[in-house]
């Protein structure tokens, strides 16, 4: 059995034959079983033999040779992966390299990835190693490869043939040898059907042998190929492809039918490739596979493919080996010819292929099937149902078919044609054939070329003529023009293209017999034909379609040249003959028929007469076909005129397109009278009379054209075209149509005549004088004015009415023929000029009425004209149109009244308008009008001072699109020109500039950034419209815009303007940042120039930065003020180094003398100049200071001039020497020596003239800034000056408080203010070291006199200030001088608050313990921490401050009244701010209200809530001092006020809204990886009045310090709000208070017990940080009790517990007792731990002194309220708490004693 395998085997590769197979199936189970067992046991060490089926296989290579082992199975068996079995194992192991030995491996397992990834990578190590390697793996390749191109899965496939192509580049020649066995399997997987991996094979295939070779390769393994093939078609079943144990039934029988198609292609492939010598050899072993039933029965297999692939194969074999296909022909004949029905549309192609070799081959096909009982019914029943869905695969092989047929087959002639034409025509008529048109035109395309063969075989046989004329091609034609559908197959075409053969062929006869036939078929068809259009046209009710079928039909035969363009190509198909081989001589004389040449020949010689007489349509047609279309129209015109039939005049109109001949228009005239009216023009009754087309265009047309009814009359102008086509000349058509024009000729008839001169050119040849000629001109300007002015006069009328006649204007306006308009050139002007007036009169129209206006209409025809107008220039009146169109679009909608969709069309025909005009070529644009008025007009917007910031952007954003379009112009100066002409002049920025209000001075005044010494506050915001932005603003940011655009491509300006125009954007956005509360508008104003990217970082990347800051600089030192601050902005914004700045004032003289402009540089220069540059200012300004006369102290260039420098220098700390400044305080001191009276001391200001004022200013500034800075001490003299200058000029400020107003008022009292607040800070910050250095008596002066003086002066000042105050917000200018006066009262020393005497403030029914100074003090201070101003909150806050510790102990005093009388004892806080907490609290509710609780609130800094919150936090800080400075039994009495009146609850839950979630500060993380994070509840809060940097986080700090302080000294009451609050908050306090603040506060706890000073007789105290408890030892006479308070890890929210340590001497009852009255303590006392052991040890010593409990609560001491038992049961004696009892009544609803339950009195 081995040996027999091996013999098959041999050249087989690898296929088994069915005792083979059997016998690998034994193998392998035995393989499987040797295998299994051990499948996961490791073998043992040193065995190194192998298992039982490596030795197995071993065997069975020795006794095989060397050919590849066996394929049984398609998936791999076990083992098989233990590298191939060939040659004994050892061998191979040595032999492969151990790679690839893995891959190979990898190759046999079952899992289809594993395969995939080891081809993949099979195939790169092919590629990347060295030859030599890989062709050890050659002689296992052909096992692998011919087993693995079989898999199932077909990527595998893929990658296999891929490797296979890596594999053969590499060894190339080496293949050879293993050759034979590789290519069975090499045609197959070239023959997959997987396309991808068909194609992989082929270039594998291509990349082993070149073309050329191909065929020798296939030779040299016909034998091997031809067994393998074999075998796999009549030997293979799908379980023997297949394990059917391993793979499932499906998958088995796919891959058997996959290998079957494969082969039985690869066998054809082997036929096509193989060498026609080397073919007889293969001829027995074909024989031997044609002698197999299996063979033939795969023609009728179920599967398509194999059907297909079986076909294609008998088609081979036809060609390549006719001989022994002849010998089978009883098998071939049957299993192709009975399978013509075959209607699979794999299977159709290849089906019909062989049918025809078939034919061809085999002459005596017929012999042996039956032709009429078998054959043609199946075929005539495919052909009825139109192909079954296939005609375009069938239908062209019906000719060469039936030309095949032998004459026996076909008689009786006539009626085998007539049926088989018969079918074809049925097949027309399913439905399938007349939705597709290529299924449709493929039938009628057959019908055509069988009806031309069957004609030209049977000439002269009049009954097969008459058949085929009557029986077929007239009902052809009739049913197709029924159905219009079918009218699309091109059936009109063949039609034309078979009549004209004929013709032709009759021409050229030379055989009389045949010519006369061919006549006779001709008339007979003209007669049949003429009578079904007849009958088609003949009745009332026509129907539409046919009547338009049959007009088509009569226009193609007319023109039959257009048929055949069409067609050409189709008649190729018709030639079988070219589809046979060309060495098959024989077979091709089979084709041809009786006639001389075969059917190609002659069609083509048809083709070639039929071109040559196509031109002219020859006699044979004319005058039949003249007479036909005569007929017709004779009978149209008959229904139109008695019926007035729509559709024949429908019919006629285009039977008239195609032939418009006089001959036509007499027919359609008829007997009728000429009954033209006389009065026409003489040229008009003369062509009347001469010619017949014009009569019927005046009898009959123009009524038609004229009837009201009719919806399209688009057919009545091809009627009135057909006459007009009748006229001899031009200048006849011209007549005609003027003098229809002037007469009645409606505008949509116009129209039409109009769109159809436009459509064709021959139609416009026709009429082009009319339409260039002044009638027309004059109606069409008519028109305009008349519709421009329909919305005054018509409003009934419908919009179709006028939608036609706008129409028609825009078709006159943008129809161009040749670049010339339609019209003469003068109408379309004055037409525009029209269109223009309408438009500029909108503005005056409301919205609705425009809505409703002709606008729409105007934009539409104005946007075709600009679209159109390629190559025609604009004109005058154009452009100004497009002027007026820019501004509707540049302007705000409120002031055009344009609705939303009127204004984007409006757009889009300005943009097509400037689109033409940039594109326009020549200088053209440099003289546009357009161009010069707009830039004029733009000009003019910005500058009036008119735009708010909704119209500034809508300008910007039209001017963006035109500058866009501009850009695209190639003309590059075009772009600067136009923003050259935007632009102001020098003296227009200059006025503008004046124009803008000079709020802006206030900041840099106040910070002293700047120095002024004269008032030039003049224009004021509150003078101007709120709304309108100031004219500086809109013209730079219009520029800026402009630039941005302009720079897209690099344009370059002229004269310095990119530079200008960033100086003057400089300006304005330097304007508004100066402005304390800039108005809504311009906030509004700055994000929109944000928006549109109008930034000065933008802009300053295109400019030259030298010549920006040369340019600022000159304006700096020309007029100071803004230009000075924006040099200083560009240096901080650190676009501009210090070494370019220092080119522009090396000149240091340069700035001298001084005026305000090169003070202000200066002034400007100082932070960023060097030490150095500053000494030498200095230098220059000390000599001028010393000698000036009062006059030259004030003046710019005097004392306030230098001074200020001098300031400005000094203000950024670059002066440390001492005795300069020591000189100039002795300088000062000598000016007040030698002009008092400059010094502004305890004077009215409203006469001081503004000089004095700037020069005082600038000495109190550089006394301030002494102090700050100057290190050496002062001496006693120096001192006084400054002291009693300081309060000299406060009490100015004091008494001029009237005058704030007035800026250097404000100003002054700010420096002054700012003076005192610097000497307090001196003297607050005086240490012990310190102190020695000032002069003797210094301290006591200060605190006794100038201390005292300050306050007394700044106290009442502030409260008149706030008193009179309607404007409170922080930042504005008016309330300049809060800030220093707030900050210098926040050092007020207790005592001097206290002396204060402030006017009595008392309110009526307020309950206080208070004295009436400190009331007062209240009443007055607390209001303001209301004030909407954060200085004079803070400066209340801290002076309140102050006060708390003071007021706890006038309650303390009064105490004995609040005795136990009351059920439950309340006492208030004071009553002053509780009655300002209430007010706070209504305005919290409004503005955290309706937030959830847990949700954070951001609150804007500075705003109005800001205030309300920051003084609400503020009052609880104040009452929580209060609260804690208070003794515990008062304690009591306040937080049961707070919990009557909830308003601790509403804190809390006010505070969980404004804390953060993440209470860290934002530090860095180096130092957070060091320590614990700050967070606001470890850090304390400095609230500071001067810093505004951290304002954002004052709230949230505040909020935690609040919620800090009230878990301190309300624990108890926290607790209870936290227990009784919803889940929700209740975890979310819980997660937030565990997290953040629990920590702090338990180590607080702790160290306070660590650190307290408090002693205990008795008892000692301990505390454990770590573990957080607190020990307590209690110790009396023998017994010692000891307690652990161990703190939780959320307190103070959870309950602390007490645990027992060692107890002596103490009965358990006891003991539980006291530690349960511990606990409760701890949990309801509202203090600390140790204030909880004092009460408790207070309770203890209670006990043995001797007092009972209280028989309620268990305990001594009352735990809340800190009381004894002192109610006593007159019954039993026993006492209670009164609070107790109260609760004890409430709750049981009896009022009997608790214990004896006797009546209680």
């Amino acid at each position: 059995m081995v040996k027999d395998a091996a013999e098959g085997g041999s050249g087989r590769a690898g296929s088994c034959g069915p005792a083979v197979s059997t016998w690998v199936l034994q193998a392998g189970s035995v393989a499987e079983t040797a295998t299994m067992g051990g499948k996961n046991k490791q073998r043992t060490k040193g065995n190194l033999r192998p298992s039982n089926s490596g030795r197995a296989a071993e065997l069975l290579a020795k006794e095989q040779g060397t050919v590849p082992g066996f394929i049984g199975f398609g998936t791999s068996q076990n083992d098989l992966g233990y590298v191939p079995a060939i040659q004994g194992a050892e061998e191979i192991d040595s032999l492969v390299d151990s790679d690839f030995r893995m891959v190979l491996r990898k190759l046999s397992k079952k899992d289809v990835t594993t395969k995939l990834k080891a081809m993949q990578e099979f195939g790169t190590m092919c590629t990347e190693r060295d030859t030599e390697v890989v062709k050890g793996v050659l002689p296992y390749w052909p096992r692998i490869f011919c087993k693995i191109s079989l898999d199932h899965d077909r990527r595998v496939r893929e990658a296999t043939q891929q490797a296979f192509e890596k594999l053969i580049l590499k060894v190339k020649k080496h293949l050879a040898p293993y050759l034979k066995s590789l290519m069975g399997y090499w045609l197959m997987a070239q023959c997959d059907t997987y396309t991808p991996a068909a194609s992989a094979a082929k270039d594998a295939f291509e990349a082993a042998f070149p073309p050329s070779k191909q065929p020798e390769a296939i030779a040299f393994c016909k034998d091997e190929i031809t067994s393998v093939l074999q075998d796999h078609l009549i030997k293979e079943t799908p379980d023997t492809l297949s394990d059917p144990q391993t793979v499932p039934e499906e998958e088995r029988e796919a891959k058997f039918y996959r290998v079957v198609t494969c082969s039985l292609l690869a066998l054809k492939k082997l036929l096509c490739l193989l060498p026609d010598n080397e073919l007889d050899s293969l001829e027995e072993k074909f024989k031997s596979l044609l002698s197999q039933n299996k063979f033939w029965k795969y023609g009728k297999h179920s599967i398509p493919q194999i059907r297909s692939a079986y076909f294609e194969l008998v088609s081979a074999l036809c060609q390549r080996i006719p001989q022994v296909m002849k010998d089978e022909a009883s098998k071939v004949s049957p299993s192709v010819l009975l399978s013509i029905d075959d209607s699979d549309p794999i299977v159709c192609p290849a089906l019909w292929e062989a049918v025809l070799y078939t034919l061809t081959t085999i002459e005596d096909c017929w012999l042996h099937v039956n032709a009429k009982k078998s054959v043609f019914p199946k075929l005539s029943a495919v052909v009825r149902e139109g192909g079954r869905g296939l005609a375009t695969i069938i239908y062209p092989y019906l000719l060469p078919f039936i030309s095949k047929l032998p004459q026996s087959i076909t008689d009786p002639k006539l009626d085998f044609f007539k049926n088989f034409l018969t079918s074809v025509v049925a097949g027309l008529s399913t439905e399938r054939i007349k939705t597709s048109f290529s299924e449709c035109s493929a039938v009628i395309s057959a019908f055509f070329e069988c009806l031309r063969f069957i004609m030209q075989q049977n000439l002269g046989e009049e009954e097969i003529e008459e058949m085929l004329i009557s029986d077929q091609l007239i009902p052809f034609i009739d049913a197709v023009l029924k159905d219009p559908r079918l009218q699309d197959g091109q059936l009109f075409n063949h039609l034309a293209e078979t009549l004209s053969s004929w013709e032709a062929k009759a021409d050229v006869e030379k055989d009389d017999k045949i010519a006369h036939s061919l006549d006779k078929v001709l008339l007979n068809f003209w007669e049949r034909l003429s009578e079904i259009c007849v009958e088609k046209i003949n009745e009332p009710e026509a129907d539409v379609k046919s009547m338009s079928g049959v007009s088509n039909l009569l226009q193609v035969l007319q023109k039959p040249k257009s048929s055949l363009k069409s067609n050409k190509k189709k008649v190729g198909k018709v030639r079988f003959a070219d589809e046979l081989p060309e060495s098959n001589k024989e077979n091709e004389k089979c084709v041809s028929s009786e006639g001389e040449n075969s059917e190609g020949s002659e069609l083509m010689t048809e083709l070639s007469l039929s071109h040559n007489c196509s031109d002219l349509v020859s006699p044979l047609r004319k005058k039949p076909l003249e007479d036909l279309v005569c007929k017709l129209a004779a009978m149209s015109i008959n229904y139109v005129n008695e019926q007035k039939s729509e559709q024949h005049l429908k019919f006629l109109s285009t039977l008239l397109s195609s032939f418009s001949s006089t001959q036509v228009f007499k027919m359609l005239l008829g007997d009728e009278k000429q009954s033209i009216v006389k009065a026409k023009r003489l040229e008009i009754a003369r062509l009347v009379e001469k010619n017949p087309a014009v009569q019927f265009l005046y009898q009959k047309l123009i009524g038609w054209l004229n009837e009201d009814q009719r919806k399209d009359a688009g057919f009545l102008v091809d009627i009135l075209y057909s006459a007009l086509c009748c006229c001899d000349n031009n200048m006849d058509r011209k007549y005609v149509l003027d003098d229809l024009i002037e007469g009645n000729l409606k505008w949509n008839s116009i129209l039409q005549v109009i769109e159809k001169a436009c459509s064709s050119s021959d139609k416009h040849a026709l009429v082009t004088p009319w339409l260039k000629g002044d009638i027309l001109g004059e109606k069409l300007v008519t028109l305009a004015d008349h519709l421009c002015h329909k919305d005054l006069e018509f409003t009934v009328s419908s919009d179709s009415y006028f939608s036609e006649r706008w129409a028609l204007l825009s078709l006159v306006l943008s129809q161009h023929v040749k670049n010339d308009y339609l019209i003469g050139e003068v109408y379309v002007e004055r037409i525009i000029v029209k269109l223009h007036e309408t438009l500029s009169k909108v503005k005056e129209l409301s919205e609705a009425e425009n809505n409703d206006s002709s606008v729409s209409f105007i934009c539409d025809v104005a946007y075709n004209y600009f679209s159109s107008a390629k190559g025609c220039l604009l004109m005058p009146s154009s452009e100004d149109l497009l002027l007026t169109l820019f501004q509707l679009c540049a302007q705000n909608k409120e002031k055009t009244h344009l609705p939303d969709f009127l204004v984007c069309k409006l757009k889009n025909t300005w943009l097509s308008g400037v689109n033409l005009l940039t594109h326009q070529t020549g200088s053209t644009c440099k003289q546009s009008t357009f161009l010069c008025l707009s830039a004029l007009w733009l000009k003019n917007q910005v500058q009036s001072s008119s735009l708010d910031i909704k119209s500034l952007q809508v300008l910007l954003c039209a001017v963006d699109d035109l500058l866009n379009m501009l850009l695209e112009s190639e003309d590059t100066n075009l772009l600067g020109v136009y923003i050259g002409s935007v632009m102001p002049s020098n003296s227009e920025w200059e006025k503008m500039r004046q124009s803008l209000p000079m709020q802006w001075l206030h900041r840099p005044l106040l910070e002293g950034r700047l120095s002024l010494n004269y008032e030039c506050f003049k224009t004021d915001f509150k003078e101007q419209d709120a709304k309108k932005l100031p004219s500086h603003l809109c013209t730079s940011a219009l520029l800026s815009k402009m630039i941005l655009v302009a720079l897209k491509k690099e344009i370059v300006l002229e004269n310095n303007e990119l530079e200008k125009i960033i100086a003057e954007l400089l300006y304005s956005l330097q304007w508004y940042e100066e402005l304390d509360n800039p108005p809504i508008f311009l906030t509004g104003f700055c994000e929109m120039l944000q928006k549109m990217n109008i930034t000065y970082d933008n802009l300053c990347g295109l400019g030259n930065t030298s010549g920006l800051l040369q340019l600022l600089f000159n304006r700096s030192m020309e007029n100071g003020t803004l230009w000075s601050l924006i040099i200083a902005k560009l240096i901080l914004s650190r676009s501009v180094s210090s070494d370019e700045v220092k080119r522009h004032y090396r000149r240091k003289e340069g700035f001298f003398p001084l005026t305000e402009g090169n003070m202000h540089t200066i002034q400007s220069l100082c932070p960023f100049l060097s030490k150095e540059d500053k000494k030498e200012f200095i230098a220059q300004c000390i000599p001028p200071l010393l000698a000036w006369t009062k006059e030259d102290l004030c003046s710019t260039n005097g004392g306030f001039g230098h001074l200020a420098i001098f300031n400005s220098c000094l203000q950024t700390r670059s002066i440390d020497d001492g005795e300069l400044l020591h000189g100039i305080l002795k300088i000062l001191i000598s000016w007040k020596k030698d002009h008092e009276d400059v010094f502004l001391f305890s004077c009215n200001l409203s006469e001081v003239s503004p000089e004095i004022l700037g020069v005082n200013i600038e000495i109190i500034r550089f006394l301030s800034l002494f102090l700050k800075y100057c290190s050496s001490p002062l001496a006693e003299s120096e001192w006084d000056f400054i002291m009693c200058s300081m309060l000299a000029w406060l009490e100015t400020t004091r008494e001029n408080h009237t005058l704030y107003s007035v800026p250097l008022v404000q100003l002054f009292a700010c420096v002054s203010c700012d003076l005192a607040c610097e000497l307090s800070a001196f003297f607050d910050s005086t240490t012990l070291d310190t102190i020695g250095n000032l002069p003797v008596n210094l301290i006591s002066e200060w605190k006794e006199f100038f201390s005292q003086g300050i306050h007394n002066l700044l106290l009442p000042l502030l409260v008149t200030v706030t008193g009179e105050s309607k404007d409170t917000s922080e930042t504005s200018f008016q309330n300049a001088v809060l800030k220093p006066m707030c900050e210098t009262l926040t050092y007020i020393p207790k005592d001097q608050l206290l002396s204060q005497k402030l006017p009595s403030k008392l309110v009526a029914g307020q309950k206080t313990n208070l004295p009436e100074y400190l009331q007062t003090l209240l009443n007055t201070l607390a209001p303001l921490l209301l004030y909407r101003a954060r200085p004079v909150q803070i400066a209340v806050y801290h002076m309140l401050y102050k006060l708390m510790p003071e007021l706890p102990q006038y309650d303390q005093d009064n105490l004995k009244s609040y005795g136990d009388e009351e059920e439950e004892p309340a006492l208030s806080p004071p009553a002053a701010l509780m009655s300002l907490l209430s007010t706070q609290e209504d305005l919290l509710e409004n503005v955290l209200g309706c937030i959830p609780v847990g949700q954070i609130v951001t609150i804007k800094p500075l705003s109005e809530d800001f205030c309300y919150v920051l003084g609400y936090l503020l009052t609880w800080k104040l009452i929580l001092t209060f609260f804690k400075a208070a003794s515990s039994q008062l304690r009591a009495l306040y937080s049961m006020y707070l919990r009557k009146t909830k308003s601790l609850n509403k804190l809390l839950y006010h505070l969980f809204r404004l804390m953060p979630e993440n209470p860290t500060y934002a530090e860095t993380a180096i130092e957070l990886s060091n320590k614990e994070p700050k967070t606001f509840f470890t850090e304390e809060l400095q609230l500071s009045i001067r810093e505004t940097a951290t304002l954002p986080y004052h709230i949230p700090h505040l909020a935690c310090s609040v919620y800090h302080m009230t878990l301190k000294d309300l624990p108890a009451m926290v607790r209870l709000w936290w227990n009784s609050s919803e889940k929700r908050v209740f975890n979310i306090v819980d997660r937030f208070t565990s997290k953040y603040v629990s920590s702090v506060l338990s180590f607080q706890e702790i160290s306070s017990v660590q650190t307290s000073t408090q002693l205990f007789n008795g008892m000692t105290v301990k505390a454990r940080a770590t573990t957080r408890e607190v020990m307590a030892t209690y110790a009396i006479e023998d017994i010692v009790i000891e307690l652990i308070i161990q703190l939780p890890s959320n307190y103070p929210l959870g309950s602390i517990t007490v645990e027992s340590g060692k107890r002596v001497g103490v009965a358990v009852q006891q003991w539980r007792n006291w530690m349960l009255q511990l606990s409760t303590y701890l949990t309801h006392q509202n203090g600390s731990i140790m204030e909880g052991l004092a009460l408790w040890k207070n309770n203890v010593d209670k006990r043995f002194e001797g007092v009972e409990d209280c028989m309620i609560c268990f305990s001594v001491i009352h735990g809340f309220n800190y009381s004894l038992p002192k109610k006593a049961c007159r019954t039993c004696k026993k006492k209670f708490h009164s609070a107790c009892l109260y609760k004890w009544f409430t709750s049981s609803n009896k009022s009997t004693c608790p214990l004896c339950r006797e009546t209680f009195f």
